[in-house]
């Protein structure tokens, strides 16, 4: 059976993803012997939904639900700030980027059982990206893709780090600058293919489906 890799998710803009790359010269450049895989600056996204192998024939039933929650949530202010590792004690594996809602998300009318009239928005008590999340697995699991149950934490992945030695240090230079806060509005959902090589994976978009 024919498969994809696939995930879905939000780009983030060139320019912040440039300053991404800068944060990441810089810790390597400081840290040479350290090993570990770096985001190439072109695969900065930022992963709402992560499926794995999909048989070729069910991608135009992923992209239909995309679309569809996509359709339910104008779009929103996410604001990239801050520095952190998985796990956030004892020996690093992971350095990320994080993000946060700048804005309350507002969905329409007709997506929410509770709303006076399908003709008029309303504003969720649910932040933004929680939301967004929330819709993407409620639409992908309707049409049968199965749900991710682990708690949704949005980050940037920035590396993945392969041996101990030089670990501690190069987190602690990670986190202890910090982030400058780069604000960006996330306006559409891409489903995303991605393929693996020796070089690294590679990321091609399969559909994109505008929010709102």
């Amino acid at each position: 059976m024919n498969t994809l890799r696939t995930f879905i998710a939000t780009e983030i803009p060139a320019s912040i993803r440039r300053r991404i790359k800068e944060h990441i010269d810089q810790l390597r450049t400081a840290f040479p012997d350290v090993r570990a895989s770096w985001t190439r600056e072109d695969n900065l996204h930022l992963t709402l939904k992560f499926l794995g192998d999909v048989p070729v024939s069910r991608i135009p039933a992923l992209s239909d639900a995309v679309a569809e929650a996509a359709h339910t949530i104008e779009p929103i202010d996410l604001i990239v700030s801050g520095c952190g590792t998985f796990p956030p004690h004892g020996r690093p594996k992971v350095l990320w980027i994080g993000l946060r809602e700048g804005t309350a998300c507002i969905l329409s009318a007709s997506s929410s059982q509770d709303a006076g009239s399908a003709d008029v928005p309303y504003v969720s008590s649910e932040h933004a990206l929680t939301a967004l999340h929330a819709a993407v697995e409620d639409a992908c699991a309707a049409a049968g893709f199965e749900r991710e149950l682990r708690p949704y934490h949005p980050h940037l992945t920035i590396a993945r780090l392969r041996d101990s030695k030089g670990s501690r240090a190069l987190a602690e230079q990670h986190r202890e600058p910090g982030f400058p806060p780069q604000t960006f509005t996330v306006s559409e959902l891409v489903v995303f293919r991605s393929e693996l090589s020796s070089q690294g994976s590679k990321h091609s978009a399969l559909s994109r489906h505008e929010l709102g």
